[in-house]
């Protein structure tokens, strides 16, 4: 489906008709919102929401990760909500900080908490997770939403789009293409993030002007050192890619789209071979290690949170950090949300 979600084949045109339908519900699920008809929360603290109108995986975690640390060196308290993906969550959110099992929370959640510090709430309805969050961690000041772009139940102050080359693919919505909104979307959010492949051969893109459009900045996903699960010890990432120290480096990942992983590690100078591409959100309960013929394996960090019990000495960690292109993104979004903040609490003044 990826490939012919790239191009306007036959297969976009048979599936035309649905896509129609795809189109029609969003519209109408939108206005519902805007009119009334459904309710919406508001915060009383600022919403950040971070997600992407393409299908799967483009990149949104790193993003969220970046943005909860940039907004807490100036001076905020950030806390994340998000869906809890792949979780069964009864009525009532789950809130936790620090080290959250996966398998309460989602690999995802699990991951922010673990690296950002942030308390972390899950719950398909993201208001009732923001709620929870704000009564069980009240100095919070500013929410951060793990994707939910498309959940307009939670009222947000500023909308930031995660897309990869990839881009928009054909241009169509789901099923003919692989868009949860369309196009024309993406006029209407404040910053698009283009998460471009480590090493590509195109260019950074400097910001554009935010005050005629989306604010553009691209961004690249840098490994830092590898981390071995079993011990906690840590090598240079250039280590892996020395056949002295390790004659046969493999690389498994079970994210949105693996391929980025494996280019990530050849643009590190590491060839690992096997590449072996796991479903997006693989649960670990059966291990595919075991038949994989290498001295390391090296997975992302959403494949470690979910093998903390694994003590196969193999196993590597790759952590990545996000570099941005624009250096005044975080600065921007302190003052927007600032501003917010401030009305809010003028509003809410006596008198």
């Amino acid at each position: 489906m990826q490939r012919h979600w790239q191009r306007d084949g036959w297969l976009a045109t048979l599936l035309r008709p649905l896509a129609a339908l795809t189109g029609w519900h969003v519209k109408r699920r939108r206005a519902q919102y805007v009119n009334g008809q459904r309710p919406v929360y508001r915060a009383p603290v600022p919403v950040v929401v971070i997600g992407n109108i393409y299908v799967g995986g483009t990149g949104k975690t790193p993003v969220v990760i970046a943005t909860v640390q940039a907004l807490r060196e100036r001076g905020w308290t950030p806390g994340v909500v998000s869906r809890g993906y792949g979780v069964k969550i009864g009525p009532q959110a789950r809130v936790g900080r620090g080290e959250l099992n996966p398998a309460d929370f989602g690999d995802e959640p699990a991951l922010i908490a673990h690296t950002s510090g942030a308390p972390v709430a899950v719950h398909p309805r993201r208001a009732l997770a923001t709620q929870a969050l704000l009564e069980q961690y009240p100095q919070t000041d500013v929410i951060v939403s793990d994707d939910g772009l498309q959940h307009l139940a939670l009222a947000r102050d500023a909308e930031i789009v995660v897309q990869d080359e990839r881009g928009v693919g054909n241009g169509h919505l789901l099923p003919a293409g692989p868009l949860r909104e369309p196009v024309s979307r993406l006029n209407t959010v404040d910053v698009i993030v283009t998460n471009r492949s480590a090493g590509g051969t195109q260019s950074i893109s400097s910001a554009s002007d935010s005050r005629t459009g989306p604010r553009h900045t691209d961004m690249q996903l840098h490994p830092d050192a590898a981390r071995q699960i079993a011990t906690g010890v840590q090598r240079a990432l250039a280590d892996f890619a020395d056949p002295s120290a390790f004659r046969r480096v493999a690389a498994v990942a079970g994210i949105g789209n693996p391929n980025r992983f494996f280019a990530t590690l050849q643009a590190a100078g590491i060839q690992p071979d096997p590449c072996v591409a796991l479903p997006d959100h693989y649960d670990y309960r059966q291990s595919p290690f075991e038949s994989v013929q290498a001295e390391a394996i090296l997975i992302t960090s959403k494949d470690a949170i979910k093998c903390q019990t694994q003590r196969d000495a193999r196993l590597w960690e790759i952590p990545v950090r996000a570099q941005f292109s624009d250096p005044s993104l975080f600065d921007w979004l302190d003052q927007h949300l600032r501003k917010i903040a401030d009305r809010r609490k003028h509003h809410r003044a006596p008198g």
